[in-house]
């Protein structure tokens, strides 16, 4: 077995808790060069005008508030009083205005500028900080996610950091950030360290809350541990060297029996799918989708694939966000019988149709697959399996080569960016699922359609013609099953990311 990463063949330190990761991170340049693992790590080091609740909407974290103009293209901050930086300077306006124009210079290479320069849709025309404590943006014109983009991890959260965090020529150096962790040492291929930061800050809030709420760092330093083998990041969670660490499925039944372990489920927004090519002679057929969505017991896929720790939604909308409904409940019944109607009223004559998988270990889409193929076979429809490499599977993904794909989404929380992440004109973009006229008009208008609840009655419109279309299945949330020694208190996982806020070690 390899040994691990990092000296920690030793119990670590009590002042310090050891996360064991898959890979190494990109950078440590917020939102540029970056992967989930990299924002993992540094979302723990900075922070942004705004963050998400656990429940998917956004709210003020660096800003106390914020408000808009009646025509929707005015977004004032106002900001928080007393919040440092590592090096202990006070965070004033000037600082989120430097921050911002550096992140609209092209040759910061931030991951989200595309979102905010007029490529993506909405267009920031002007920055200003007309006092110490405000802070204003201006758009070209109103947008119903311009807040959520402001908050999306992949950007970052647009975090406000220290003019510090560049040297002299502009080049970057290292995050001096807000958060309630400071950046310590990264070594590469090894491991990052952070320590609390002692003059921390926290949002407003008595309880954890997404990116908001209470955040008090309760443990001295963090080292996030690079281990690519997961048996040898189980290996040292079973010894003790390491604290946290992401573990396979497969592993969940025997770590569950180890009574130094906790075994805990993170659900997150992503989305395990069955994708159906509407364009394939066979699939373009409304009623052979919907017999196939007949066909399969739901239940008992996600159970074997999640290993019980997931259960059904057959919605694009994850359940913790405030615009799941009634409506987003209701999805596909198992059905076989009306699944072999529905054939022979197609004229369904045992065509093959084919589902694609891949064998990653942290995904479930070969298993999804040999369970959905055998319930398939029984109603008699001729499925088959086709095994590929993960990267030659998102290559016929992204052409449109497929009749089916056990394919996994990332996250978007807030809907409108849910359902755009699979709609749209297969002529124009092959990788899009669901190219339907009617659909993408309601798409349309929940991007710019700001009132709540006419924003959930568009979704609700959308989530009963998917079930009734059936473009593709939505199988159940990502489900990232992870170890915790008992020792440890209070560490959470939201959208693949841990949070180290809150978490305590003991003596266990």
């Amino acid at each position: 077995m390899m040994a691990l990463c990092g000296s920690v063949s030793a119990q670590p330190q009590p002042t310090q808790i050891v996360v064991a990761q898959p890979a190494d991170i990109r950078s440590t340049n917020p939102g540029v060069n970056r992967d989930n693992t990299t924002d993992g790590v540094v979302l723990n080091i900075v922070e942004g005008l705004v963050g998400y609740h656990e429940n998917g909407t956004v709210g003020p974290l660096l800003a106390r508030s914020y408000t808009t103009s009646a025509d929707g293209l005015t977004y004032t901050f106002k900001l928080r009083t007393g919040v440092k930086f590592h090096n202990g300077d006070p965070m004033t306006s000037a600082d989120v205005l430097w921050s911002w124009k550096r992140y609209m210079d092209p040759k910061t290479d931030w991951r989200c500028l595309s979102e905010f320069d007029g490529r993506s849709g909405v267009k920031v025309v002007n920055a200003t900080a007309p006092d110490a404590q405000t802070f204003v943006l201006q758009l070209d014109k109103p947008s119903a996610v311009f807040l959520d983009t402001l908050a999306r991890t992949d950007c970052a959260m647009a975090a406000v950091i220290s003019k510090k965090s560049v040297k002299e020529d502009g080049s970057w150096d290292k995050p001096i950030g807000t958060g309630p962790f400071k950046f310590d040492e990264w070594k590469r291929g090894e491991f990052v360290t952070m320590s609390a930061f002692a003059d921390y800050q926290s949002p407003p809030g008595n309880k954890a809350d997404g990116y908001l709420g209470l955040k008090t760092p309760q443990v001295a330093q963090v080292k996030f541990l690079t281990v690519p083998d997961m048996s040898t990041s189980k290996a040292g969670l079973q010894s003790g060297a390491i604290d946290a660490t992401q573990i396979t499925s497969s592993d969940v039944q025997e770590l569950k029996a180890n009574r130094a372990v906790k075994v805990m489920g993170a659900v997150d927004a992503g989305k395990n799918t069955l994708l159906m090519q509407t364009n394939d002679p066979v699939l373009k057929d409304e009623r052979i989708r919907q017999a196939i969505a007949y066909s399969l017991d739901m239940k008992q896929i996600v159970a074997a694939s999640s290993e019980g720790l997931a259960h059904v939604n057959n919605s694009a909308i994850q359940e913790t966000s405030g615009f799941y409904s009634a409506v987003q409940k209701k999805g596909y019944e198992y059905n076989p019988a009306k699944a072999k109607k529905l054939l022979q009223e197609a004229g369904y004559k045992g065509q093959a149709i084919v589902i694609q998988a891949n064998k990653r270990a942290h995904v479930p889409s070969f298993s999804v697959a040999v369970l959905s193929q055998a319930m398939m076979q029984a109603v008699g429809i001729n499925a088959q399996i086709e095994v590929l490499e993960w990267a030659t599977q998102l290559d016929r993904y992204n052409s449109g080569n497929y009749q089916m794909s056990s394919f996994t989404y990332s996250s978007r929380l807030d809907p409108a960016l849910s359902y755009e992440q699979f709609s749209g004109v297969k002529a124009k973009q092959p990788r899009k699922v669901w190219d339907d006229p009617v659909a993408q008009k309601l798409i349309d208008q929940s991007f710019v359609e700001a009132d709540p609840k006419k924003r959930q009655a568009l979704f609700d419109q959308l989530h009963t013609q998917m079930i009734t279309k059936t473009p593709l299945i939505v199988l159940y949330n990502v489900t990232d099953s992870w170890g915790v020694r008992t020792r440890v208190s209070g560490f959470t996982v939201w959208e693949g990311k841990p949070f180290l806020w809150g978490t305590r070690l003991g003596s266990k």
